[in-house]
């Protein structure tokens, strides 16, 4: 019989890495950007020149490398791909998830 956990649903937080649910929101964010450079048919390179970046760190962020990237950063480059940002902000008493930071790309 094997042993294993359930996961929480943040592979960061069953990690027991700091800032799991920072760290789950920006891989979030950066599968949106990825998405949003796909359905462009956006090349590294063109997806560079629009975020403002250069091509390696496309790269590091469609390979989920995402540590020198803040959340911050990433909203820059929502908006860069003219993207509306919307926060909401909800009392965790109303809620039944434990999750912390909710992502919703629509």
């Amino acid at each position: 019989m094997e042993d294993y956990i359930i996961s929480s649903g943040n592979i960061f937080k069953d990690m027991e890495l700091p800032n799991a649910e920072e760290r789950l929101a920006k891989a979030k964010i950066a599968v949106i950007i990825n998405k949003i450079i796909e359905e462009r048919g956006l090349t590294q390179k063109e997806a560079a020149k629009i975020l403002g970046i250069n091509q390696p760190k496309v790269s590091a962020l469609k390979n989920g490398r995402l540590k020198g990237f803040s959340i911050e950063r990433l909203f820059s480059y929502l908006e860069a791909l003219d993207q509306h940002i919307e926060i909401t902000i909800t009392d965790k008493s109303k809620i039944k998830t434990e999750q912390g930071i909710h992502v919703a790309y629509v």
